[in-house]
């Protein structure tokens, strides 16, 4: 998707030394960028067969929201805790350093829906899977994941090897 990659900024340093910052909003800033993502994406996705499409916060709202109106089908956003009104369900999981915890609402999902779980970044694959885990709580099954930028080296692929993982640009992950 060497297009795409065009729109995708790699910023040194940021958020600290030795990081190499792979920087959406170079596609968010463009016309020609997001309608290249969003078209990515969907065709990624088609013939449709799925019924819902979930987006991890924040940045999986951004791709995820065009990518249901596309379809037609539902969108369920995966939020940190406390920001979802509604009767939710939460998932602790671990990171690096320390754990975190997202929710979903507790209805996003009915049992034997088939869902596309949408973010804009594979790393290591734990909030992706945490995710996951709340789809299949709710009795949903999760019959992709597509990401716009895959890490490739920082074995996220490999923690979620039981779904289908797309991603439409690779990069390694220093």
């Amino acid at each position: 998707m060497k297009n795409l990659e065009k729109y995708i900024y790699s910023i040194p340093d940021f958020p600290k030394p030795g990081i190499l910052f792979r920087d959406i909003t170079g596609v968010l800033d463009s016309g020609e960028g997001l309608q290249l993502a969003v078209d990515a994406l969907t065709s990624h996705l088609a013939p449709r067969d799925f019924d819902v499409v979930a987006g991890i916060e924040s940045r999986g709202f951004i791709f995820g929201a065009p990518v249901a109106y596309k379809f037609g089908t539902s969108f369920a956003p995966v939020r940190k805790p406390g920001k979802l009104p509604r009767a939710t369900i939460r998932q602790e999981y671990k990171l690096e350093y320390g754990e975190a915890t997202i929710e979903m609402h507790a209805d996003a999902v009915k049992p034997g829906q088939k869902v596309v779980i949408v973010d804009d970044l594979l790393a290591t694959g734990g909030t992706a899977e945490a995710a996951a885990k709340l789809v299949e709580r709710l009795g949903g099954k999760v019959v992709k994941m597509i990401f716009l930028i895959e890490l490739y080296d920082l074995g996220g692929r490999e923690r979620l090897s039981k779904y289908n993982v797309e991603s439409l640009v690779r990069f390694p992950g220093h």
